[in-house]
């Protein structure tokens, strides 16, 4: 059976270029970059490198790179680092509805230990309005938190604008760019942002290993504490052979930037033109709004977004319902709902995020299987007949 996987938004597969850069750090120069000896210095060479690498990449200073376990972790650094600098009068942060569960959490936690937190609303497109950020600024507002683009959607948030209204008022302004970081052009000097979040594993590089970008004006209290590693905001012995992956699945995708947006955007637009031909009740979610060019959001109505994947999974697909980090919670993606979607249609929709390894076969490949997917969903289901019925 073929295999064909459309789930890089989830994670992607790990570059064979990107393997052996990390393998010297994996065997022989196992060394700790605290310690002094040959060994020591030859791992604390590499780090040094590799923060240099991330920070080129990305328009930040060096020293501004703070590594983390992934993106999970630098979203906490982040959030909980401005805040427990604050621990003692508290104070407001604004963040949006459709944040990752990284995020959105540790609002909520912030949120039992005293602080108060506004939830944005978004379009129908999965935008963020700027104007709410500034109606929502306070006296008390210590953090801005706005994604870069949508995990589920892949929609495109209006940064720039967002970052000139934090610097405006002198609130600190972090954005979640996991998705975003390899995939879109990306330079933090001219986004106005303080506090960047990033991940290996979404850009071909290895699990584990992440940073946060830490603006030279922001002050933060560690999350985790112990040694001085990482400029003392974040303890633990460094992970050499993830540091080094990552820097170098960075650079790969920055010097391929432009390849993969051409190649990838032109399958999803023939995807989406297949799958929207001849199947009807079909809908691409955040289709107006500016998107990564990898991801497509798509719901099909009468349908089970569980039942779909399983039909794919059967032919060798493999796409998900949603951010990979929610699998197995019954309820409707929060996304899709502070969109204004439907809990019928919520449920019933699908992520498909493309890769540099697929073809335009396996997307035609794909459009077939879930047409008939589709077909034979719908001939079962008790909804559909009265989804024709209206449509009449």
């Amino acid at each position: 059976m073929r295999s064909v996987y459309l789930d890089h938004n989830a994670t992607t597969p790990l570059d064979p270029r990107v393997f052996e850069a990390m393998k010297p750090y994996l065997m022989e120069a196992f060394g700790n970059a605290s310690s002094p000896h040959h060994y020591g210095r030859v791992a604390k060479q590499a780090l040094e490198e590799s923060r240099g690498i991330v920070a080129e990449a990305i328009g930040a200073r060096p020293e501004g790179i703070i590594f983390t376990s992934g993106g999970t972790e630098a979203d906490n650094l982040a959030i909980r680092g401005i805040s427990y600098r604050k621990r003692e009068r508290k104070g407001h942060i604004i963040t949006s509805s459709i944040e990752h569960h990284a995020v959105l959490r540790t609002c909520n936690d912030l949120e039992k230990d005293g602080f108060t937190v506004t939830y944005l609303p978004v379009d129908s497109q999965c935008r963020v309005d700027p104007d709410d950020i500034r109606k929502s600024i306070q006296k008390d507002t210590i953090l801005i938190s706005v994604m870069y683009a949508n995990n589920e959607t892949g929609v495109i948030e209006p940064i720039s604008e967002i970052g000139k209204i934090a610097r405006e008022y002198g609130v600190p302004f972090h954005s979640d760019a996991v998705q975003a970081v390899g995939k879109i052009a990306l330079d933090a000097r001219k986004l106005s942002t303080d506090l960047l979040s990033l991940s290996s594993h979404k850009i071909y590089g290895p699990k584990g290993i992440g940073a946060l970008v830490v603006g030279d004006t922001i002050e933060l209290s560690p999350v985790l504490t112990g040694g001085h590693h990482e400029g003392g905001l974040r303890a633990g012995t460094e992970n050499i052979p993830g540091i080094v992956g990552f820097a170098h699945a960075l650079r790969i995708a920055r010097e391929e930037i432009d390849t993969y947006q051409t190649r990838v955007s032109a399958l999803r637009d023939k995807l989406e033109s297949g799958l929207l031909d001849g199947i009807g009740h079909v809908e691409i979610h955040g289709i107006e709004a500016e998107r990564l060019p990898h991801t497509t959001s798509i719901s099909f109505a009468s349908v089970e977004a569980e039942s779909i994947l399983l039909h794919l999974d059967l032919k060798g697909i493999a796409a998900s319902s949603g951010s990979a980090c929610t699998t197995g919670e019954p309820e409707p993606s929060h996304v899709l709902l502070a969109m204004g979607i439907s809990p019928e249609i919520a449920q019933g929709t699908i992520r498909i995020s493309l890769g540099r390894e697929n073809t335009g076969e396996e997307v035609d490949y794909t459009v077939k299987v879930l047409k008939d997917a589709i077909r034979q969903l719908r001939r079962i289901s008790s909804q559909w007949n009265t989804v024709e019925r209206k449509a009449l």
